[in-house]
């Protein structure tokens, strides 16, 4: 009976082919887009973990000096009192304009890396001396490895595959060479297992602090909010996708009502029956989620060069950006899949288990009519509220996210409610009896088409909220451009002595020289980069100060207060008129805060003197040049070749404008190709819809047939009636967007990033994805009403025949 039952059920897909490639669609879609952006994701993570391996990261203690290096001679104090430290020197090389992170280690003290592991069980390794003594060896990756073989002034370079693919390890002698800091160090990591009796860290070096693992901010902490936001609108488009998916399957049991009202009249147990539909929908679960699987899989290939550029140019992270296939990502993927899709098929199947066994078939008998539909506006109405709810009551990134998701969420489910509403409002207003027909039987088939419709609202709205915080951003950030770099030129030298040599150079052909100093200091907050500045008007009627207390730059530059960023005053919610603790020794009153875009530290703000006072030593190798911009390029060739210096080192302001905004837009193309996706697959929905509903349609298009209307004029009204739902949803997506993109910019980005960007409105945008949605519709309804065209009249006739 099991066989001949699961034959029966089975046979629906043979005569209904296109319902089951929606389905299967749907399912590869969803998993698509969802497994694309974890695919990204764990890539990512694994490279951040493999470099911490790599390098020993996050495993020890450290010390850090309040300012930006410590002096070799309180590492000869350290050891000589029996603390057990390994010293490293860390900077950036600038060869052939590509910036390289340097990392020189103590190779005698410092915990075996990978790296020098695998080059000493080398068929050719090198002699440990020749690491040790001059000119020493050079440690990077083999993609690394030819761009300093082709440079000159390097020690010979060893390739291994254990390595970061940016970052070049040495002895810290070799790199105290190669980046002109004799004597100094960045950091010191305290070894396991010190020696007893040691005098405490207080008494012989209290101007360092001891940094726990714990509290040291890594690459996967900087970039967590990146990643949790690329998680959620990889989640908005699974959404998307299970849309067809729950559509379909409602369809497909609808359909099957009178087979399994026989079957259970047969004899057939209920339980049997959900068994069945439970083991078919895993099946096209796991088929459908292998292609998405493989869809996903070369999506995030095409899409993680640009996720590379934007991690490696916000954050520095250590990522190589190569896709590799990663079974945790596989089962995951699978898991969505049957997950989402036996969470779309939910209801049908609870309805399949509640079925009299005299119920009906057919669709009618299937649907919920005004009570579901007014069920599911109220579910809506709770999801809104739990929302709101959810982040007033706890706040923070999660809370804001289930904000936005019970936003979505219930706005979606509210929509069949509306659109009936809209409908009935027109029907009273219609003068025609074919304008009210249409109406009246757009409004009957809303339960056909609401999730159809759903998903389209749900895609238009991440559209326009997406690209309204896209582009305020774009706007706001091009204007903070302008006011952040007013020099026209910017200069960096070789070493301090270079710079006080094209200092004195440059300082009687020029108006102005404004020295670019800073250190970076430990903060409970995180990473703090301390700025000096020095007194010139490029700074008082330029920079971008978001909030400000009286006399803010007399108090900055004369007595001893700082501004800090956008970053480090939300989140430590430190605003003019607080103080914050530069140091434990230096607290300081707050005079102004200043946007600071796409900077993810937090970063403050003193006077050239203060700066001294507390980062001695601080280098002064790069400082901008105020001169007239017609004068800037002849300026800037004159420059490199007086003091030899490579092109890279001496930038115009132009030129730092357009890699900035390169970076910028690298960053949410993402974001926008899932738009892109997102909005796709919701006018697939439409047409899926509308095409597994073509049959369902013929009783109500009969009699208006035969009461003189034509074929043509039919398929006309068809796509008029697609057109106009379309129009309904998109012209309530627009105030959905807009409140998006209001938590989007207010709530999410602050939280996330900690920065807040001004919302500005973009009509141009909405119209053109308004006529685009229009012409979406267009496309979706033009097959099923070339069928109409195209439909034989003894096909209309034949309605009248059958008992319905």
């Amino acid at each position: 009976m099991n066989r001949s039952a699961i034959h029966a059920l089975l046979s629906h897909w043979r005569a209904h082919p296109l319902q089951l490639l929606t389905l299967l669609t749907g399912i590869a879609l969803a998993t698509c887009l969802w497994s694309a952006v974890q695919a990204i994701n764990a890539e990512a993570r694994a490279s951040y973990d493999r470099a911490n391996a790599q390098l020993a990261i996050g495993q020890f203690d450290e010390l850090r000096a309040s300012g930006s290096l410590i002096p070799l001679s309180r590492y000869s104090v350290l050891r000589r009192a029996g603390w057990q430290v390994a010293a490293i020197l860390e900077g950036r090389l600038r060869v052939d304009g590509r910036s390289v992170r340097l990392m020189g280690v103590d190779m005698v003290a410092y915990p075996a890396l990978p790296a020098i592991s695998q080059i000493e069980q080398s068929a050719d390794a090198p002699n440990p001396a020749d690491m040790l003594t001059a000119p020493g060896r050079l440690l990077m990756s083999p993609k690394l490895a030819p761009l300093f073989q082709s440079a000159d002034g390097f020690p010979p370079v060893i390739t291994s595959t254990a390595l970061p693919p940016d970052l070049v390890l040495t002895d810290i002698g070799v790199a105290e060479h190669l980046l002109n800091q004799p004597g100094q160090i960045s950091r010191l990591v305290i070894l396991p297992d010190q020696p007893r009796g040691v005098p405490p860290l207080s008494e012989i070096a209290p101007d360092l602090q001891r940094i726990t693992p714990s509290t040291q901010l890594d690459t996967a902490q900087l970039t967590n909010s990146f990643h949790l936001n690329l998680s959620a609108f990889g989640l908005l488009s699974f959404a998307v996708g299970l849309f067809i998916v729950h559509g379909t399957v409602g369809l497909a049991f609808a359909q099957r009502r009178g087979t399994i009202r026989t079957l259970r009249a047969l004899g057939l147990p209920m339980r049997n029956l959900i068994w069945i539909g439970l083991s078919e929908l895993l099946l096209l679960a796991l088929i459908g989620g292998v292609f998405g699987l493989v869809l996903g899989y070369f999506l995030a290939g095409a899409l993680l060069p640009d996720v590379v550029a934007t991690l490696r140019g916000l954050y520095g992270a250590p990522i190589d950006g190569q896709m590799s296939l990663r079974p945790r990502w596989v089962a995951a993927g699978l898991a969505m899949a049957t997950g989402g899709t036996l969470a779309a098929s939910g209801h049908a199947l609870w309805r399949l288990s509640r079925m009299p066994i005299l119920a009906g078939p057919g669709l009618q008998a299937w649907g919920g009519g005004k009570a579901s539909a007014l069920i599911t506006g109220m579910c809506g109405l709770a999801l809104l509220a739990a929302g709101a709810i959810a982040y007033f009551t706890f706040g923070g990134l999660i809370a804001g996210f289930a904000l936005l998701a019970g936003v979505l969420t219930g706005a979606a489910l509210l929509l069949p409610l509306l659109l009936s509403a809209v409908l009935a409002l027109f029907i009273q207003r219609a003068k025609t009896s074919v304008s009210q027909w249409v109406l009246a039987d757009m409004r009957a088939q809303l339960p056909g088409l609401s999730l159809a419709l759903m998903a389209l609202l749900l895609a238009l709205a991440a559209n326009i909220g997406v690209g309204t915080m896209v582009s305020s951003f774009r706007l706001t950030f091009t204007g903070w451009l302008d006011q952040r770099l007013t020099s026209e030129l910017y200069v960096t030298a070789a070493d301090d002595t270079q710079a006080a040599d094209i200092t004195e150079w440059l300082a009687p052909r020029v108006s102005a020289i404004l020295p670019i100093r800073s250190a970076e200091l430990a903060h409970k907050t995180g990473p703090l980069f301390l700025y000096g500045i020095v007194d010139h008007e490029s700074y008082r009627l330029n920079w971008p100060l978001i909030a400000e207390g009286p006399d803010v730059w007399d108090n900055v530059l004369n007595h001893g207060a700082v501004l800090i960023n956008e970053q480090l005053a939300r989140r430590a919610d430190l605003w003019p008129g607080d103080t914050v603790a530069i140091t434990p020794e230096q607290t300081l009153p707050i005079a102004g805060v200043y946007s600071d875009y796409g900077n993810p530290t937090g970063q403050a703000i003193v006077s050239m003197p203060l700066l001294d006072l507390i980062a001695p030593k601080t280098e002064t190798r790069r400082f901008g040049v105020r001169v007239a911009p017609d004068q800037a390029s002849d300026l800037a060739q004159s420059l490199r070749a007086q003091f030899e210096l490579p092109p890279s080192a001496v930038v115009q302001q132009a030129a730092m404008k357009a890699r900035s905004m390169a970076i910028f837009e690298k960053t949410f193309v993402i974001t926008s190709a899932l738009n892109v996706l997102t909005l796709g697959v919701a006018g697939f929905a439409i047409l899926t819809s509308l095409l597994t509903l073509w049959t369902q349609r013929l009783p109500q298009v009969a009699p208006v047939w035969a009461l003189g209307l034509t074929r043509a004029q039919l398929a006309r009204l068809e796509v008029l009636r697609s057109v106009l739902l379309a129009a309904l949803t998109a012209c309530l997506a627009l105030p959905l967007g807009l409140i998006l993109a209001w938590v989007l910019l207010a709530i999410i980005n602050v939280q996330a990033f900690g920065w807040r960007l001004p919302m500005q409105l973009f009509p141009g945008d909405w119209l053109a994805l308004f006529l685009l949605t229009l012409a979406a519709a267009v496309l979706a309804a033009a097959l099923p009403a070339l069928r109409l065209l195209r439909l034989p009249p003894a096909a209309l006739l034949r309605v009248f025949a059958n008992e319905r």
